[in-house]
């Protein structure tokens, strides 16, 4: 299978005012994202607030990010979901619409507890969409299934035809290597976690990215990615340390899910509010994380419309 190249953004979902998704700013968002060198986007996870989604509202979703992508702009469909059955019915969705591929966490009610359990609720959902690749989203501190991969892709390989790899959102970097090491580099392991992709691109991975800052700092995670393969180490470091910068920022706002899509609004293209159980920042929050992004200098370096 192909294996993907470059970084892929986790979009927010946007909503009206009263809660109701809003389909309208999606085709200037793919545009933004586009312009700042995303290759593609992972819709409905948990940046997108899937699992609070109704299963027709991640429907409309998924045909209007198929619709407005333009060629080669890759739409891979979280289809992640605690009823087995529903996953399986968007990824049959995902596939009649002709979106790139299919992805799924762990379910975090019931938890997987063991690696059969997990490849046998995957292989379900991937069965559902033979003809796209299926991708693992390994994100335990979501999920709360805290199982080894490299077990969960040995069970898989053989045993789920259209298995491509893993989007890998965990701490271990040792883990992550040993997987992207697997039978000479089989499976397609993507790195999920912003704040490290130049420890795992001097290991020799990381060729693909998944990330939730890339909705307003793409720039600069894409731009760590130019300098290493420029040889540019002392701007691959600064970046990646701006880019940490970033992280912390939204840390003391509820992170990416809560202040990540409140900055989509400073930098020109407003969400809307976060669905319940989040709690939304208030005005002065807004204010008061606006401030501490100027003091890093984020707005000259952030994404441009």
């Amino acid at each position: 299978m192909e294996k993907i190249q470059g970084l892929i953004n986790a979009p927010f979902t946007p909503f009206y005012p009263d809660g109701r998704i809003n389909l309208e700013p999606i085709e200037a968002y793919c545009a933004m994202l586009v312009k700042n060198g995303i290759t593609g986007v992972f819709i409905n996870g948990s940046s997108g607030e899937g699992y609070l989604l109704s299963t027709d509202e991640r429907k409309q979703l998924a045909e209007k990010w198929v619709s407005v992508a333009p060629q080669g702009f890759k739409v891979i469909v979280h289809v992640g979901s605690t009823c087995v059955n529903d996953s399986y019915d968007l990824a049959v969705h995902a596939q009649q619409i002709g979106a790139w591929a299919t992805g799924a966490m762990a379910s975090p009610f019931p938890k997987a507890g063991n690696v059969e359990a997990l490849v046998a609720y995957c292989e379900k959902i991937a069965s559902g969409a033979p003809d796209l690749p299926f991708y693992f989203y390994h994100i335990p501190a979501l999920s709360g299934v805290y199982l080894p991969m490299l077990p969960f892709l040995k069970a898989m390989d053989g045993r789920v035809p259209n298995f491509a790899g893993i989007k890998y959102t965990f701490e271990s970097l040792y883990e992550y290597n040993q997987c992207r090491l697997y039978e000479n580099g089989k499976f397609d392991m993507l790195h999920g976690q912003d704040e490290t992709i130049l420890p795992c691109l001097a290991m020799g991975g990381a060729t693909g990215c998944i990330g939730g800052t890339t909705n307003y700092n793409g720039r600069e995670l894409k731009g760590i990615v130019d300098a290493w393969q420029a040889g540019d180490l002392e701007l691959a470091r600064e970046r990646q340390n701006f880019s940490q910068d970033v992280i912390n920022v939204i840390c003391n706002y509820r992170g990416n899910i809560v202040g990540g899509k409140r900055i989509m609004k400073l930098i020109g293209l407003d969400m809307g509010p976060n669905r319940v159980p989040f709690q939304n920042m208030t005005d002065a929050e807004e204010q008061a994380m606006k401030a501490e992004l100027e003091a890093i200098n984020f707005f000259a370096r952030c994404n441009r419309f």
